[in-house]
């Protein structure tokens, strides 16, 4: 599992769903803190919608 609040921008890209926008993921996470849930990966510019399976790849830390 990777986690959207360590893992760096090539690690993001490994996720079918995300690949692409892995530098607005980590821009997203820098601006506005860590991830809380993933549904906040809609807010991130270009993912709204477009996130539908992550979850099988994809955690969040609530550290």
């Amino acid at each position: 599992m990777i986690d959207l609040n360590t893992a760096t921008a090539a690690e993001l890209d490994i996720v079918p769903a995300l690949k692409g926008h892995s530098f607005e993921i980590v821009r997203y996470r820098e601006e506005r803190g860590r991830f809380t849930s993933l549904r906040q990966l809609d807010e991130v510019p270009g993912l709204c919608g477009k996130t539908e399976g992550v979850a099988d790849m994809v955690t969040v830390t609530k550290t």
